[in-house]
């Protein structure tokens, strides 16, 4: 009985510990210093199960390349009206932040309510290719519990809906 009681105290204290982390911010991680488009490309996927990436199938050998795969956006009107509909849809998302925004790119950050995680999630007209690719990773821990996914297949649900 003892020992679940101590149990219990320890599983309370790294509780209180790791949200009192995420409200001052220690949980948020680095910005990352390499996106946006280079060579026709976004930023591979992540090496951990923490992203999604339209253009995963570019990086064959990639360890997550079938994790990340995920499929563009399709254009709704011209490559910036669409991009300035996905911008408005991230903005009325909990914790959503437009970081920047360019012409044919937007990047946007996402953070949680409660530990203040941040995903970092790009958005680019390829002209090639007629579409928006996206990229959406976490900064922080090997598995994002399919979040980044929901996150996108969301905005494309409201892309398709209006």
């Amino acid at each position: 009985m003892v020992i679940v009681k101590w149990a219990l105290v320890v599983i309370a204290v790294v509780v209180i510990t790791g949200l009192l982390a995420g409200q001052l911010g220690l949980l948020k991680g680095a910005p990352p210093t390499d996106l946006g488009v280079h060579d026709g490309r976004l930023k591979p996927p992540s090496k951990t199960p923490n992203s999604v990436s339209s253009q995963a199938s570019l990086y064959p050998d990639h360890p997550q390349r079938t994790y990340a795969e995920i499929a563009p956006l399709p254009l709704k009107g011209d490559p910036d009206a669409t991009l300035d509909h996905i911008a408005d849809v991230i903005r009325a998302m909990d914790g959503a932040k437009i970081v920047k925004r360019e012409p044919a790119y937007l990047y946007a950050q996402f953070t949680t309510r409660l530990m203040k995680y941040v995903d970092d999630s790009e958005f680019w007209f390829d002209p090639a290719a007629g579409v928006i690719q996206v990229r959406s990773a976490s900064r922080l821990g090997k598995s994002d519990l399919g979040v980044n996914r929901e996150r996108i297949e969301s905005i494309r649900h409201k892309l398709g809906s209006s």
